[in-house]
């Protein structure tokens, strides 16, 4: 009973910064301190992206790191562009209800897509085994799969989005079962667990809000 208790914010000094709970086929609606959390953790990456994926191209020996280092950078930076612009939208021109809706679905999208674009170095740059080359091009059919599935089923079929992002989170990892390389492996799998906590909270947003989300983004 504790522990409930705990949990109901609603009851605290903090209510303020989180609305109730929604049932699982609504959309959370944040509260304006949710929102402009939500626009600052993203806004705040833009630069960053934009200056490291600059280095990673300049510090690019050939025409394969080159290419990793623009799809990389691409997916880093349209990934915090795309969810500022939404973010924002959603916060000062809710009345834009189609433009809204039209970018929360590129904001779930592109994170399939970003997802893929953080496999790329990985993929196109270490040495794998015959069956494990072909994830080079396999992440971006999942990747293109999300995002049919998003356009057609957003916001129906939580649950499955959700299951939808874990997969594409994980599945590629197993990769390194085939790599004869494996030193650095460990930055690898510190994102995979990243990719899942992130979805998990982004996508169960009935149960945790959008500023446990924005702490996250950090």
């Amino acid at each position: 009973m504790f522990a409930p208790r705990l949990l109901d914010f609603q009851k605290t000094k903090y209510a303020r910064f989180m609305n109730h709970r929604v049932p699982a086929h609504k959309r959370y609606q944040p509260t304006e301190y949710e929102h402009a959390a939500n626009c600052a953790t993203h806004a705040l990456w833009i630069i960053p992206s934009i200056l490291g994926s600059s280095n990673l191209y300049f510090l690019s020996d050939d025409d394969w790191e080159t290419i990793s280092a623009w799809i990389y950078g691409l997916g880093l930076c349209g990934l915090f562009v795309v969810s500022t612009v939404f973010h924002t939208i959603s916060w000062k021109k809710s009345h834009l209800r189609m433009v809204e809706h039209c970018l929360h679905m590129v904001d779930r999208m592109v994170i399939y897509f970003f997802i893929a674009a953080s496999y790329a170095p990985w993929l196109n740059l270490r040495e794998l085994g015959p069956w494990a080359s072909h994830m080079r091009w396999l992440v971006w059919i999942m990747a293109s799969v999300g995002t049919v599935y998003v356009f057609f089923f957003h916001e129906r079929y939580k649950l499955v989005e959700l299951l939808c992002y874990i997969v594409m989170g994980f599945f590629p990892a197993l990769v390194i079962l085939s790599m004869h390389l494996l030193e650095s492996l460990v930055f690898l799998l510190w994102g995979v667990p990243d990719v899942f906590v992130f979805r998990k909270d982004k996508k169960l947003s009935n149960v945790l809000s959008d500023f446990d989300g924005s702490a996250l983004h950090l």
